[in-house]
């Protein structure tokens, strides 16, 4: 009964924390109006733009989190994060460049839809398609994601493509640094005694915290 209790507790916990931050991950105000502002090359700024958009992106950390969680040899994380960024990187480039226009609190929804199943196929639940597969299908919406942050503010066509390339490679340097943190937490995880059932909670809460994101944005969604 005790065990039920700390799951229910952590997924709560994280739960929480999700709702809160989650509504933070976008374009803050201050970056909107020197998007909607800019004119030429800065690549400078563009890249501190995308490395900041990642590691604030609680919802593309839960879902790398979940997908590097159980990848013990350093070869299979590249394996796993490279298709994910290659996901990604194309959706990204593609929707702002094309001028793609997507729902973003649908998009977001999916996005945390992809959290709860990661973390299912984690607890062996569940299999619909090869892990490769969706890691690099699930990239895809996840770049719709970001792309969809950026189409907010009128961005000026002069040095886009360079300053777009430069955000692009803002969100690698990003996500490189919060996996080499992660990677880090759960290789000191794997050696504790009780891994496998803090393996189990932390999946169980993933999966909470998938649900509360994609609530939140179905909500956004018939209210907006």
């Amino acid at each position: 009964m005790s065990k039920i209790h700390d799951i229910a507790f952590g997924a709560a916990c994280i739960c929480a924390f999700f709702d809160s931050a989650a509504s933070a991950h976008g374009v803050a105000a201050q970056d909107q109006n020197f998007l909607a502002s800019t004119s030429g090359l800065h690549i400078g700024p563009f890249l501190y733009l995308g490395a900041k958009h990642m590691i604030t992106g609680y919802d593309h950390l839960l879902y790398l989190a979940g997908v590097i969680f159980f990848l013990g040899r350093f070869r299979d994380v590249v394996t796993f994060v490279s298709l994910f960024a290659v996901g990604h990187s194309i959706t990204l480039l593609i929707g702002v460049l094309a001028g793609l226009h997507v729902n973003a609190d649908v998009i977001e929804a999916i996005i945390g839809l992809s959290v709860s199943y990661k973390a299912l196929e984690n607890l062996g639940v569940i299999r619909l398609m090869d892990p490769k597969s969706a890691v690099f299908g699930f990239g895809l919406i996840h770049g719709l994601g970001l792309s969809s942050k950026l189409q907010g503010p009128s961005l000026s066509p002069d040095g886009l493509v360079a300053n777009m390339l430069a955000f692009n490679v803002g969100v690698e340097v990003g996500q490189a640094l919060a996996l080499t943190v992660l990677f880090g937490g759960l290789a000191w995880l794997r050696q504790r005694p009780d891994f496998s059932q803090t393996a189990t909670n932390a999946n169980v809460a993933l999966f909470s915290a998938g649900l509360v994101f994609f609530g939140m944005q179905s909500v956004g969604y018939f209210t907006t």
